[in-house]
């Protein structure tokens, strides 16, 4: 995990003090605009807090994400909430990047940037590998410089960001938030399954059966 540094020095100077992450005591909802991958109504909400520059959150979709996608997301066991949590200037292209796509495009360009992540994530300038991306995932050039040119769009993941930290008390990447527990760090999936199995435990006893009903009649 490496800590933040620009985007909440940037967003602390834009927006003023904030509590310190020790005192926040809020976890995520839903809002408008979220990214989420699975059905609305899967009874577990993984919340991932990630940079695209972070090689831990690389790690994570690489090794674990398959498997959380295959067993819990695809069965609708569980849902995936995106939030972006750049850590670099780098990252933030490369959030913005994702963003322009359309939504239900937004998971392949994620997967994709990870995957391409030590070809672009330590440039100087990585604009051109970018723009390859954009053009290979169906955004056009003209789109990808209106992207890249969006000032309001740069300040929104700058400010969701600063927000993370203040009101949710993230950090570092990945962070998660499995229906309101707060975990810290990659992990193999048999670890992280782990969670998602005491967050099934700890469901009603009416959504819990509900919810291995789903995961059953997929297998």
């Amino acid at each position: 995990m490496r800590k933040i540094w620009f985007v909440l020095a940037v967003a602390a100077a834009w927006m003023g003090t904030a509590a310190s992450p020790a005192q926040a005591t809020d976890v995520p909802t839903i809002a408008a605009g979220d990214r989420v991958l699975g059905k609305a109504d899967a009874p577990i909400t993984i919340f991932e807090f990630f940079s695209l520059t972070c090689p831990h959150c690389a790690d994570f979709a690489a090794h674990t994400f398959p498997q959380v996608k295959t067993d819990w997301i695809d069965t609708g066991k569980a849902k995936l909430v995106y939030r972006d949590y750049p850590l670099d200037r780098n990252a933030l292209k490369a959030a913005m990047l994702a963003r322009c796509a359309p939504p239900e495009r937004y998971p392949a360009f994620v997967a994709t940037l990870f995957q391409q992540q030590t070809g672009w994530g330590m440039m100087d300038d990585p604009t051109p590998v970018l723009r390859r991306i954009a053009l290979l995932g169906g955004v056009s050039g003209d789109q990808f410089d209106k992207c890249m040119a969006d000032d309001e769009l740069s300040k929104k993941i700058v400010a969701e960001e600063f927000d993370a930290h203040k009101d949710y008390g993230v950090e570092s990447t990945p962070t998660f938030f499995i229906n309101g527990k707060r975990v810290v760090g990659f992990m193999p999936y048999e670890e992280f399954a782990k969670e998602l199995d005491r967050a099934t435990a700890a469901l009603p006893a009416r959504t819990k059966t509900a919810a291995r009903a789903a995961g059953t009649s997929q297998q």
